[in-house]
């Protein structure tokens, strides 16, 4: 009931994105029909009916994938603080996100339902007549069990991949493996560093003032040289030696530390507890070289499928398992690339412009990457078919036609909304330089020119790998 409501409240860029999973829904599910229908209609063709079902696989996922984009993107099941206290934690809102997206798929099927038997003349009376009437089961009966699994398969596959993406997370450290070490009496924490005798009650660690009959002046200057000298202190130390005196001759002792101690590991060097600095972007080009071989993978497997496969023969699934591991090593690679693009526009003596657009692609290369790597698979895989089709005249059936439209736009509309949670998320950075006084259009440049260093980048990575992919099938 809670997840009708906020679907009910939400706002209609929200509603939109949902529709846009219900329509890839319908889609996937009408695919899964019809792959149904080719196995009543042909019995004694288990191998190609099998073959259909998994060229499935790839709508499927894309499905899947924006579902969970969607997911990540709705304001409404963010965590908030105060909602746990009326039973809405991460966990319930995770459960939430769920079945919302259970819903939207759901709707999906059952119109893929309704399409599937209304072109079978179920519900209007007459089939339809072309190249679909063949995996339209005409004349046979549906088995209920085998339609309700494969419609099943979209919401639960989206649902379970929302609650594993948006799953609650344990923001505590983990804990050091080291034995604990005591410092000095009333310390917390997990030293790694042992204090010396008599260090907490050393003359002049502490701030407390030994006479309260000093004037104003005077003690303003003591204070402010106490402070020059605990400044000139390192980082986390306390204030040891000499105490000062104010011109009247009154004692003046420290007493409290102004900076906190820190941890230090068993060579004496500093460890931040907080982890890097904020201001820091992550780097993500840890799976570079992973997706790069990932990827070699793939186009090595879909060279070995199209040199067995006959010509006149359907795309093997030797090219499906291919194309799959070419997508996953793009999906790996792209946040390393976009990482890569923000620090070139960083290179040689940048100016505000290129450090602000170069510093945003390095910040946002986790969200944008992996759908930039995807949608550069989908459009090497388009253009790759693009040339079998010119090079042997291959005529392409409706039902691929639809997997196409469902696969590429799911894609790009992952895409987009990824781009749209990245733009929420540094909304308080460009409120912030708003504030200080940068131009509207500065932003717009950096925006075009983030755009631009992407496209100069992935659209010749597109071009190379759709080359080497069309190559062994247009032979």
């Amino acid at each position: 009931m809670l997840a009708l409501r906020l679907t009910r409240a939400a706002r209609l860029a929200v509603q939109l994105r949902r529709l846009l999973v219900a329509s890839a829904s319908a889609g996937t599910g009408f695919l899964l029909l019809c792959a149904l229908g080719h196995a009543l209609t042909h019995p004694d063709a288990p191998g190609a009916s099998s073959l259909r079902l998994a060229w499935c696989a790839a709508p499927l996922a894309a499905t899947v994938y924006l579902a969970v984009a969607v997911a990540r993107a709705d304001p409404g099941t963010r965590p908030r603080p105060g909602l746990s206290a009326i039973g809405l934690g991460p966990g319930r809102l995770m459960a939430v996100s769920a079945t919302t997206t259970a819903l939207s798929a759901a709707l999906g099927s059952v119109a893929a339902l309704l399409g599937f038997l209304y072109l079978r003349g179920d519900l209007s009376g007459a089939p339809v007549d072309g190249a679909v009437s063949g995996v339209l089961a005409l004349g046979q009966r549906l088995p209920a069990p085998a339609v309700v699994t494969l419609l099943a398969l979209v919401p639960a596959a989206a649902s379970a991949a929302v609650a594993l993406t948006l799953r609650p997370r344990d923001p505590r450290p983990a804990p050091s493996a080291g034995s604990r070490r005591y410092g000095r009496f009333g310390a917390y924490g997990w030293g790694a560093a042992r204090e010396t005798f008599g260090a907490y009650g050393r003359y002049g660690a502490r701030l407390a003032s030994a006479s309260a009959s000093a004037s104003a002046p005077a003690s303003a200057s003591a204070s402010a040289s106490a402070s020059a000298s605990a400044s000139a202190q390192p980082a986390g130390g306390r204030a040891v030696g000499a105490a000062q005196a104010d011109p009247s001759g009154a004692l003046l002792t420290q007493a409290s530390d102004t900076l906190p101690p820190a941890t230090t590991d068993g060579d004496g060097s500093a460890q931040d507890a907080t982890g890097p600095v904020p201001g820091t972007p992550r780097s993500h080009t840890t799976l570079l070289p992973w997706g790069i071989a990932v990827l070699t993978a793939g186009l090595a497997v879909e060279t070995y499928a199209g040199d067995t496969a006959t010509r006149d023969a359907a795309p093997s699934a030797g090219v499906l398992l291919g194309w799959a591991l070419a997508t996953l090593g793009l999906a790996l690679a792209g946040p390393g690339l976009t990482h890569l693009c923000g620090r070139l526009l960083q290179a040689v003596r940048p100016g505000a412009l290129r450090l602000l657009a170069g510093r945003v692609l390095m910040e946002e290369s986790h969200r944008v990457g992996r759908p930039l790597g995807v949608v550069c698979a989908v459009a090497s895989a388009a253009y790759a078919a693009a040339a079998l089709h010119d090079a042997d005249a291959t005529d392409f059936g409706p039902l691929s036609v639809i997997g196409a439209v469902v696969v590429a736009g799911c894609t790009v509309a992952t895409l987009l909304t990824a781009a749209v949670e990245a733009k929420h998320a540094r909304t308080d950075t460009t409120d912030a330089l708003l504030r200080l006084g940068a131009p509207p259009t500065t932003l717009r440049a950096a925006a075009a020119l983030r755009a631009g260093a992407l496209l100069a980048v992935f659209g010749p990575l597109t071009l190379v790998v759709a080359q080497l992919a069309s190559l062994p099938l247009a032979r």
